[in-house]
Formats: C-alpha cells, structure tokens, sequence
C-alpha cells in the first residue's frame, strides 16, 4: 500500500486516574467517524487510542485508592475499552505507556537526544500543576492558581533534565508557514504561532520526585533518579504504537499521513512541544494537527475538576449509540466550543434522525411495499432527470470536501439537504394519487418518484455509516442495498445509478423511535 492512500489517525491517550467520560467520548468518536470514512473511501487505515499511566497524577490516584499504580492502570484501561466497545470505536491498535513496546521507544528517543547534546542537566525551579502535569513561569501563574485549570499549583526546585526546545523557535514557525494546513482549524493554529512568537524557552523533561515513570538513561553526572517527563513519554506514543524503532514497515506506511485528533487544551503540547522533539530527532513532522473546542455546561468545560461529567455508558442507555454519535458532530462546530443540554440532545434526535432520515426510509418504503409489491427494475428510471437526482449530485461532492477538511457539521447539513429535497418530492408529486390515477404516465411518474428517492436514501444512508454505522446499516438492508458494505470500498458506490438494479424493499421497525422529553 502506498503511503498517499493511507492515513494513521490518532486520539490523545487518555490518563487512567478515572473512567470515560464525555469529552473523551467527542474525540475518540471523531477519529472513529474518520476511520471508518477512509476505510470506506478505499484507504488504508491505521487507528490508534489508548491510555496515558505515569506522572505524579496517577501515582497520587492509586494511593487514595490503595492500589499500585500498575493495578490502578489495568482496571481502569478495561473501562476505557468496555465504553468503546459500546461506542462501535473501531480502533487498530490500544496503546499502554506502561507496556514495555513503548518504555522501549522512550529511552531510545532520549538517549538519541542526550547523544545529539538537545537533552541536558540542569535545576529546574519554578511552578507546577499537577493536574495538568504542565510547569509554569512566574509571571504565567495567576495568583497561585494554573492559567489552564485555575487549580493551585506547587513550587519546585529540583535537578532535572531539559530538552533545548529554544534552538527550534525559528524552525517551527518556519514549518507552521509552509505548510498552512498542519495546524486545523486556522483559529487555533494562529494561537500556536502567537506562543511560539513570544519565545520558546527549554523545557524540563525529567523528575526526581516521583517513581512511576519511565527512568532516564543512566548519566554518572545525574546525583537522583530520573524519571522522564509526562509530556515526552506519553506524546512518545505514536510512535512506539507503530514500530519499536521509528524506521519500521508500519511506521514507513504510515507516518506520513499521521493525523492526530486533540483537544485545544492540549495544542500546545502537540503543535509545539512534539513538533519540536521531532524535529531534534531528525523524524518528519505528523501531517496534520486537528484541535477541537470543549463541550460545556453553563460556558464552563465538561470536566472531572468541575464536577460536571456526563457519563458516556448512561447516555448510550437513555438515547442510544447512534443518537449520541450523530447529535456530538451534527450539533456542535468541530474546533468551537459547544453547549450541551439535554434538551437540545433529545431535540436533535427527535427532528433530525426520528422525522427527517428514519420516517423519510419508512415512508419511502412503506409507498413502495405498497405501489410496487413486486419490486422494480429501476435502469432507465433512473437515467431519468430530476431536480433531486441534482441536488444529491452537487451535496455529495461537497460532503467530500467537508469530510477533508474534518467539518463534519457542514458534512450532515449537505445529507439532510438531500433528505430535505426527498421529502419536497414526495409532497409536491403526492405518490399516493398518481397511485390512485391509474393512467400510464401517472404511473411512471410514480415509478421515477419512488425510485430516485429510493436512491437518494441509500446513497445518505452509506455516507451515514461512519457516522451512525448501525442504524445506517440497518437502514440499508431495508432500502435492499446492503450488498455495498461488503466491497473493499462502498463509499464508491454512493453516488447516482451506483445501487441495485432492481429493487425490493423490506418491512422493518423505525429506525429512530421517537424519544420522550422530560424537563
């Protein structure tokens, strides 16, 4: 396979200091829906997720909870994996930061380093947020508290090693201009270019007062142990993920469409910090770095801290899978923040996915179990003009481009454009009196109806897949066009006249039954 026909599409690693919860769910499931896109367009996929289990953080967790940290990992990590199992996350690999195929990559990338004199020992003195596993200056503490959480941060003065992050300013600025779309959306990667612009400063990458980590490379100067930093060992990760040293097949098949899928919490992590590490690795840069907003309540971040969370596990079970997957991007701009409320949930729902896309399939197919019991040929049907057979055209080339550029909103808008003219065909044409007329034209003006509107909803509901993959895939066994998901590509097929010839339609129960709202 050659490298431009593949893509390796990543989800932050998540820390194990306590299970899913929503905002993990909005990342992983983007990743997902693209994965599943790729796939279906033809691609080859690599999908990485896992788990983030050193740092002080996870240390302090498994004392509360009088584990070991290592026990305190492998219980959590299965709660991680039972939520996506449940999600339908369809990832390639799960990486672990305590699996040794990682620790290996680490001491490796920090010995090259220390050999290359871009990691050196020092004393680092200043402020630390623990939470955050993030070091802040003076002046960018705010009364004591962290700029990002606003939770106290503790002083430290400690032997430490630092990676010269400084000799790489001009560099990754240089790299951010040439290449526009390294950083999406443009808001945030104005945001990374203002931050690198005030001044990259090195940054510590090593402690000596925590023991669960990864131990530095042995150095006679060092006076303690080191362990590595959290920041340089779980970024690590996608890396080690695809080769036990960065020259592998997979990583030579891969690496260079690497997508990694982040929060704008941690952009500056990926788009500075791992830019730059690279760099004085000598490796190529990831293709692109997608940053997403948070989903809030009341403006505030959906957080743990905040006392807010909203339990993926509970909400699969009062809506359903599909319902939260497509409400998360149908909802909200990838990139922006957005508000979350029950209510705006269970509307979206009810009017997109219960009115427009599941009582759009049963009405079609309901009026064709009925005018055409035997089913129909639909060749030359379909070869027939129609303004809908228009409309299909021009918003499946634009859900391509909108899918590119990870604008997933604008994606579904351009699918319920062709649901919105499906049902502005059926009301305008009213099948059931040309039924009732009887005379031959009638009758083909029914078949025509019928039949590209048949179409216009198989070919939605295969570039739903990614998006609500069961009840899509439901929905195509009930327009008789399931054969498709079979194909190394079924995305090919989701254009006009690309369907069954002759088509049978099947009697099922609604896709999205409506949901009851209780304030």
């Amino acid at each position: 396979m050659k490298a431009e026909n593949t893509y390796y599409l990543t989800t932050p690693i998540y820390y194990v200091t306590d299970v899913p919860h929503i905002g993990h769910l909005y990342t992983t499931v983007a990743a997902d829906i693209m994965a599943r896109y790729r796939r279906m367009m033809g691609s080859q996929v690599w999908f990485l997720t896992g788990t983030d289990e050193h740092g002080q953080k996870i240390q302090k967790k498994a004392k509360e909870t009088g584990e070991t940290p290592q026990q305190l990992a492998d219980r959590v990590v299965q709660r991680y994996k039972h939520a996506w199992e449940i999600y339908q996350i369809s990832y390639d690999d799960f990486i672990r930061t305590t699996e040794e195929r990682h620790k290996k990559v680490v001491v490796h990338f920090i010995k090259k380093l220390m050999d290359a004199g871009d990691v050196y020992l020092g004393e680092y003195e200043g402020w630390y947020c623990v939470p955050d596993e993030t070091y802040w200056t003076e002046t960018q503490v705010i009364d004591g508290k962290c700029p990002d959480c606003g939770r106290p941060v503790e002083r430290l003065k400690e032997e430490s090693y630092f990676f010269r992050m400084s000799k790489f300013e001009k560099e990754l600025l240089d790299y951010i201009e040439k290449k526009p779309q390294f950083i999406l959306p443009e808001s945030r990667k104005n945001e990374v270019v203002g931050f690198v612009r005030q001044g990259l400063k090195d940054i510590s990458i090593s402690r000596t007062t925590i023991q669960w980590g990864v131990p530095m490379p042995a150095d006679p100067a060092a006076t303690k142990e080191h362990k590595v930093y959290v920041w340089f060992d779980a970024l690590t990760n996608y890396i080690s993920a695809l080769s036990s040293v960065e020259h592998g097949p997979r990583f030579e098949e891969f690496w260079p469409n690497a997508i990694h899928l982040v929060g704008k919490d941690i952009l500056r992590f990926h788009a500075v910090y791992w830019p730059t590490f690279l760099m004085a690795l000598g490796l190529p840069q990831p293709r692109q770095i997608v940053a997403h907003g948070w989903l809030t309540d009341s403006s505030r971040k959906i957080s743990k801290s905040l006392g807010n969370v909203i339990d993926p596990l509970e909400l699969a079970k009062e809506v359903g899978v599909d319902g939260v997957r497509y409400f998360l991007f149908r909802e909200f701009v990838f990139g922006l923040d957005g508000e979350y409320t029950k209510e705006t949930l269970y509307r979206r729902i009810n009017s997109d996915l219960a009115n427009d896309y599941g009582n759009g399939i049963s009405r079609v197919c309901t009026m064709m179990e009925k005018y055409l019991p035997a089913g129909l040929d639909a060749g030359s049907t379909l070869e027939a003009p129609s303004d809908l057979k228009k409309v299909v055209a021009e918003a499946v080339s634009q859900f391509h481009v909108e899918m590119d550029g990870f604008v997933y909103h604008k994606a579904l808008e351009q699918l319920w454009r062709i649901l919105s003219e499906v049902n502005r065909l059926i009301e305008t044409s009213a099948p059931w009196a040309l039924a009732k007329s009887g005379t031959e034209s009638d009758k083909r003006k029914l078949e025509l109806v019928l039949v590209h509107c048949h179409e216009s909803l198989r070919i939605v509901s295969l570039l739903l897949v990614p998006f609500i993959p069961t009840a899509a895939a439901k929905a195509l066994h009930i327009l008789g066009a399931q054969e498709a998901l079979k194909t190394k590509a079924p995305l090919s097929a989701a254009s006009w006249g690309k369907g069954p010839r002759h088509l049978k339609v099947t009697k099922a129960e609604p896709l999205f039954p409506r949901l009851a709202w209780k304030a």
